[in-house]
């Protein structure tokens, strides 16, 4: 009997302290409060960044790509056969040459960016590219200039 209360005690304190910490108390809902009031009333232009994520953009094929794929492919396609079978091989060496060789450049010219999702003052989203890595985080806020962001 001892035990049973001694653990429900034990448990009814654990209950008590755990929803304690997760309630704030009224003046720190207030400073919350301020704080989202002055990120908002910063500046006509400025908003909160809610995502900020790394993608990879595929590079731009070219004539490089697809003259030298060709060659390469032409090359190849010659070696096999005689007569007409050489040059229909041939033909089809090339073309399929100069197909991967534009592949291969879009590989080469592939490249990471960064890109940032803005919420901003008017409810609106707004999202912005940039090749390096940017200086701010979610929850931080921006300044919106055109196309560029800075952080504020």
């Amino acid at each position: 009997m001892k035990k049973l209360l001694l653990s429900t005690l034990v448990s009814t304190f654990v209950l008590a302290t755990a929803g304690a910490s997760a309630q704030t108390t009224p003046a720190q809902a207030a400073a919350s409060k301020a704080k989202a009031a002055v990120a908002v009333a910063l500046c006509s232009t400025c908003g909160t960044v809610t995502a900020v994520t790394q993608v990879k953009r595929k590079g731009q094929g070219g004539a490089a790509g697809v003259v030298g794929g060709a060659v390469v492919g032409g090359v190849l396609g010659n070696q096999i056969g005689g007569g007409t079978g050489n040059t229909i091989a041939t033909v089809g060496g090339a073309v399929a040459g100069g197909f991967l060789g534009n592949e291969v450049q879009k590989k080469l010219t592939s490249k990471k960016v960064w890109v940032t999702t803005v919420k901003m003052q008017d409810g609106t989203t707004k999202t912005f590219e940039q090749e390096p890595a940017p200086p701010w985080a979610v929850g931080n806020v921006v300044k919106v200039n055109g196309a560029t962001l800075t952080k504020q």
